[in-house]
Order: C-alpha cells, then structure tokens, then sequence
C-alpha cells in the first residue's frame, strides 16, 4: 500500500513551515507542531509556481492512472498537499469520496439544492484519513519511531490502520468509558497501544504534548500541520467535482476545528491560484453541550473560554478546540457564521441522512441540522446551494441509532415484533 516509486514532479517546488502567530520559520521536516511562542504551524506554499490550467488537467490526467498515488484521492492533489519523498507515501486509496444530490433531503432543511460530501466513506471510515495518510508519510520520511495521538475515536482508528500499514508503533489516549465500541475496536484491532484516561480528550490531548518530548512520540492530531494539508483534498475534490462552480454554502461540524482551518486554507489557495473566481462562505456546526467556537462567535471574538464538553456528537466533543485561531481566522477571510445546535436536533438530522439512503455517524449530521436551523432563522437563502459535509460513517456509532430508533422520537423507524405466521406479515405490510 505504500507507493513504491518517486513521485512524478519537480521535487524543488516546496513550501515553507511558518508560526501562524509570529511567523518565523521552521525547517520543513520539523518533528514539532508548535511554535516556542505557542503559535501553530501551517504550511505555506509558493503558489506562483503553478498555473490554475495545468492543475485541472494534471489532476484529470490521474483519475485514470493505475498507480496507487494518483488513485489515492488525497495523493492525486499532491502539488498542494507534501513534497514527502514517494518511497516514504502510505496510502490506502483514501478520499475519492460520494457527493450526493439529495432532493428529498433539501426538501426538509429548505433549500433548493443540497449536496451531501460524504467523508464517512474513507478507508476506516471517517475523514481523518485524509489527513493520516500525509501526517504519517511524513512521519515516515521524518524517521520518526513512535507516531500518537490523543482521540475521540477517529482519530485514532485512522492512525492505528495507517501506522500498521507502515510498520510503525503506535501510541493512541482515549477518554475511558467516552468512546464508541465501534471505534475503540478498530484502533485495538489495528494493533495500536490503546491507553484509556480518567479524564476527557482535552485533557488527553494536553497529556500527548506535554510528555511527547520525552517519550519521542511523533503527533499527529489536528495541531500537526501536514495533517490539515491532506484533509484540504476534501475541497479540491468537492470543488472538482462541481466542475469549479462555487457552491453558496459549505457547512460542517466544529470539534478540534481541523477541517475548518484546512477547508478555509484550501478555499483560499484556489481563489489565489485562480482555480475558482469567488469564495463561498462556511458555516461550522456546534453541538449545543460543545460549544466554545460558536460561543466566541456570538461574542463578536471578544471572548473565548473552554467549556466541559458533553453531547450524543462523540466526535466532537472537545471543549478547547486546538485549532481556533486557525478557524476563526478562516471564518472571518470567507464571511462565515458558527452555530450550535441540540443533540435532539443533531440525532432528528441524522435520522433524516440516514434515511435518504446515504447514513452517518451522529456529529456529521450536526452540519445538515445548522443548515435546517439557519433557513428557519432565514439567515440562508431558500434559493442557496449548499454543501453539508458529512465526517463519519454510520456504523461509527451503531448505538446511537439503534437507541434512537428504539426510543419515542421524532423519525423513530421502530422494529415490529409479530407472530411467526402469514397473516401477522401481511397486515404488517399492508399497512406501509
């Protein structure tokens, strides 16, 4: 699964890692995902050595290639993604995911076009792919011994898989008793080190970087820059697959905030590039009980506090998002909003994607709910486009639908127990 040949390009084409807050300049193979001044590091690339034209048709070119890094829906975008050597590149086929046109779906949130990106259909289930397959490449390339991170579940089920593939050990924190068994059990079947802390993923993850150094642990969740650029495919392959036609809306779930500082950064790259003539705005999604993003919005950025995060949206429940500066910053460029919704609100919107045929797991429907949300507050349009981003799988939670289903709610698809006879299933079936 790794690619085994170089990669096919001018290799001095590279970016620079730079301080998000003081900008100085780090080599660009650093093992660290901070600044000394505490500032994140992202990645910048020198966009005038390419031309919009030559992008679209080299990305084109590669859909039909048999080479493992150009069928790779991350790899393919790979002159904006890593100048990692090729021998060094773990791939899995991640990205290449739906987009579906749900009709019935925009029907209920209220708008006329409604397209859903389903990231939920990535290797182990979930976007984090997109970005594991870069930040452990890197890794590799980097000579790291022991990759880590701190997760609520996906993020560890994509590094533990990647890790494997890699041949390297692995190193994941989860917070006990908060994870779904469905995703605990990919990172132990995976083979990675699985340590559950009493404690929740903030404090996991404040754990990972303060004994990383000493443990020589290699990072990588969303702090770790190279992980943001692979999960920026998700918006040149949306953006592809429109024909570059700019949607009005893209609206995604807030957690660590990894995705909105990604999909922004991406966003921005093509306007410069001249890959696409406007920007849409972004709207990011909050769970009610995991909130500080969109509390700082409501604030007018004036003020910004963690909070005990608590919601059914076990994926983004983190109440100090790492990645805020990058996100706020992106919400600002692209004239975006954030909200938050209730987890009746998210579990009604997942039993409605699920329904419609396509499925997800709880925190991607908190994006579809926003939407709902912001067109009964009149804040979009009727007439908009809009995308909803949908981050996980729907077997990523198994116990959340079927508690939903077999419960009194709103779009409950209860199971009817009859008597093993013919008459009982025909008045069952009648009735439909």
């Amino acid at each position: 699964m790794s690619s085994s040949m170089a990669i096919d390009r001018d290799l001095k084409v590279k970016p620079k890692v730079r301080c998000i807050q003081c900008s100085a300049e780090k080599n660009l193979w650093t093992t660290v995902s901070s600044c000394e001044c505490g500032g994140l590091l992202e990645i910048v690339w020198p966009l005038g050595e390419y031309e919009a034209s030559w992008l679209k048709d080299t990305w084109a070119s590669r859909m039909g290639s048999l080479l493992a890094i150009d069928r790779s829906g991350v790899w393919r975008f790979r002159e904006l993604v890593s100048p990692v050597d090729g021998e060094a590149i773990i791939t899995r086929g991640e990205g290449n995911t739906g987009l579906y046109n749900v009709p019935k779906l925009a029907d209920w949130v209220g708008v006329d076009t409604l397209y859903l990106k389903h990231e939920g259909e990535n290797p182990t289930g979930s976007f984090k792919d997109r970005g594991m397959t870069v930040g452990v490449s890197v890794a590799r390339h980097c000579g790291a011994a022991i990759v880590a991170c701190a997760s609520t579940g996906n993020t560890s089920a994509s590094l533990a898989s990647y890790a494997a593939i890699a041949d390297m050990r692995c190193v994941v924190l989860l917070p006990a008793g908060k994870v779904s068994a469905a995703k605990l059990s990919q990172s132990i079947a995976y083979g990675a080190k699985t340590i559950a802390i009493r404690g929740d993923f903030d404090k996991a993850l404040s754990l990972l970087q303060s004994t990383a150094p000493q443990l020589g642990l290699y990072i990588l969740n969303s702090v770790n820059p190279w992980r943001l650029e692979g999960q920026k495919t998700v918006m040149y392959e949306l953006l592809e697959s429109l024909r570059w036609e700019v949607p009005d809306w893209i609206f995604l779930p807030g957690g660590n905030l990894g995705n909105t500082s990604a999909f922004g950064k991406a966003l921005l790259e093509m306007r410069s590039l001249g890959l696409i003539d406007s920007l849409p705005r972004i709207g990011v999604v909050q769970a009610e009980g995991a909130a500080p993003f969109a509390h700082a919005y409501k604030s007018g950025w004036q003020s910004y506090s963690p909070v005990k995060a608590e919601t059914v949206a076990t994926a983004i429940r983190i109440g100090d998002p790492v990645n805020y500066q990058k996100a706020r910053r992106v919400v600002q460029e692209l004239d975006g909003l954030v909200t938050s919704v209730s987890d009746r609100e998210i579990l009604d919107a997942k039993a409605m994607v699920d329904g419609a045929g396509v499925g997800c797991e709880p925190a991607s429907a908190a994006s579809v709910a926003g939407i709902r949300k912001l067109m009964s507050e009149r804040i979009i349009s009727p007439d908009s486009k809009v995308v909803a981003v949908l981050t996980g799988h729907i077997l990523k939670d198994p116990d959340a639908t079927f508690m939903y289903h077999t419960s009194d709610n709103r779009f409950s698809n209860k199971i009817i127990e009859v008597d093993a006879d013919p008459k009982s299933i025909i008045s069952v079936v009648e009735s439909l």
